[in-house]
């Protein structure tokens, strides 16, 4: 079977979308939940680890916390690169209050952190609160 895996980010279900609909709004075949809404969506450990090992297309995960300025500041910039990526990149949040083993499991140092995941495995790492452009940059689709 072709096509890019994509976890469902509601039900936790690998779906394969054909490359060329990845623009076109592909839902879960389990939930009908959207695989791509140009949002950044909350998501929880177990969803993380299982999109980050099976997901085709980057998924760019922002570790944050409630009490961090810096993440507050970036939060309105990080979802507008989602919209900006949308087709692209996944880009989701975790809450690493709500999440404590995050921090050991991914090695996050401090928050912000942004890391990128492709095809079962990290592709990069940023640190600090940073703009839409230099997010969608970074990202590099």
């Amino acid at each position: 079977m072709s096509g890019l895996k994509l976890t469902c980010l509601d039900c936790g279900q690998v779906n394969r979308v054909p490359a060329d609909r990845l623009g076109a709004g592909p839902k879960c075949a389990n939930c009908g939940a959207r695989l791509i809404s140009g949002k950044a969506v909350e998501i929880d450990m177990a969803t993380l680890a299982k999109a980050a090992r099976n997901d085709d297309v980057p998924l760019v995960v922002d570790f944050w916390a409630p009490w961090c300025g810096p993440c507050r500041m970036m939060a309105p910039e990080f979802s507008k690169a989602a919209a900006a990526l949308e087709g692209k990149a996944r880009l989701v949040k975790l809450n690493t209050e709500a999440e404590p083993a995050a921090g050991a499991q991914y090695g996050i140092r401090g928050i912000p952190t942004m890391v990128q995941f492709k095809g079962g495995r990290e592709t990069r790492r940023q640190s600090g609160a940073v703009s839409a452009a230099a997010i969608q940059g970074w990202v590099g689709v």
